[in-house]
């Protein structure tokens, strides 16, 4: 089954679940075992993944786990809506984290959006792998890479 615009519009991620939640999260969460189950809980509002999308060009190349990513721009409100899945549930919430930040958002919004800014704020660098943080810019390189040729 192909994605369907409500599956793209509806994704509560950067919508009902905004980038001050996710802030906060992190705000009241003292340690970082309690961050990561929190990035877990985030991968779990991860809408569905339309399996027939399980393709070669929706991978994200440079992940160390598997990362599919497929988008919508909706000509009529302008916006640029993002699915994203991955085998690992890690990679799952920090896939939520980075659609928090970027999904909805107007190509040229998206692309003038700091997330390594966001990326610094939450301290994710120093808590995850080297590994983990090259498939974190793999997946944010892709997403800019699609927000630019919308705005061309």
């Amino acid at each position: 089954m192909t994605a369907t615009k409500e599956q793209f519009v509806n994704n509560p991620l950067g919508q009902k679940t905004t980038l001050d939640d996710v802030l906060e999260g992190f705000e009241f969460l003292d340690d970082w075992e309690e961050r990561y189950a929190f990035i877990i809980d985030l991968g779990k509002q991860l809408p569905e993944f339309p399996q027939d999308e399980r393709r070669e060009e929706n991978y994200v190349h440079g992940c160390q786990s598997q990362v599919w990513l497929i988008h919508y721009y909706d000509e009529a409100s302008g916006k640029l809506y993002l699915l994203i899945d991955s085998d690992a549930i890690i990679v799952r919430g920090l896939a939520a984290i980075i659609l928090v930040a970027l999904n909805g958002k107007t190509p040229r919004n998206l692309l003038a959006t700091d997330i390594d800014e966001l990326f610094e704020q939450l301290d994710l660098f120093r808590h995850i792998s080297p590994t983990r943080g090259n498939g974190l810019r793999a997946m944010v390189g892709r997403i800019r890479d699609i927000a630019a040729a919308e705005a061309a």
